[in-house]
C-alpha cells in the first residue's frame, strides 16, 4: 500500500504520482520549503506556514502555492503546477496546458468581418424558420 502524504482523494494522488513518474520528476529532485501565507484566510493563515515553495533542481523551475488554508492541499497543488510546468517545458506546443491556453486565445480572438457576416446570415435564417413555426395569423403580421 502506498503511503498517502496529501489530504486529497487517493485516486488524485495516484494520478499525480503517475504523471510525475512519466515526466521523470522524483521527490529527491524537489526542494520544498514552507513560508507563512498572506492575504485571505484570517488569523490561521497568518500564524501557520501554509504557503509551499517548490524548486525542481534539474530544470530550475520554481513554484509557489498558497491557494488553500491547508498545507497538505497546497503541497499537492504545488506539485500539480510543477508537473504541468515541466510538461510544458518538455512537450512544448503539444502539452495540455499550452493547448488549453491556445484554445482560450482562439475563443477570445476578434472575429473577422467575413465570419461576422456569415454568423448574422445564419441567425437571420434561423429566425425566419422560427417565425414560420408560429401561428398562421402571425406569419402575415410580420411581413407588413
Amino acid at each position: 500500500m502506498i503511503m498517502r502524504i496529501f489530504s486529497v482523494n487517493p485516486l488524485k494522488e495516484k494520478q499525480l504520482r503517475e504523471k510525475m513518474k512519466g515526466l521523470n520528476i522524483r521527490e529527491e529532485n524537489i526542494q520544498e520549503t514552507f513560508i507563512r501565507s498572506g492575504g485571505r484566510g484570517g488569523q490561521h493563515v497568518n500564524k501557520t506556514s501554509t504557503c509551499v515553495y517548490l524548486k525542481h533542481i534539474p530544470t530550475g523551475i520554481e513554484v509557489k502555492c498558497q491557494e488553500e488554508r491547508s498545507q497538505a492541499l497546497n503541497r499537492y497543488r504545488a506539485r500539480v503546477i510543477l508537473a504541468n510546468k515541466v510538461e510544458q517545458l518538455i512537450k512544448g506546443r503539444e502539452s495540455e496546458e499550452t493547448q488549453r491556453i491556445e484554445k482560450i486565445r482562439r475563443q477570445k480572438r476578434k472575429r473577422s468581418k467575413r465570419a461576422k457576416e456569415k454568423m448574422l446570415a445564419e441567425k437571420k435564417i434561423t429566425s425566419e424558420k422560427k417565425r414560420l413555426r408560429g401561428p398562421v395569423a402571425r406569419q402575415y403580421e410580420g411581413g407588413k
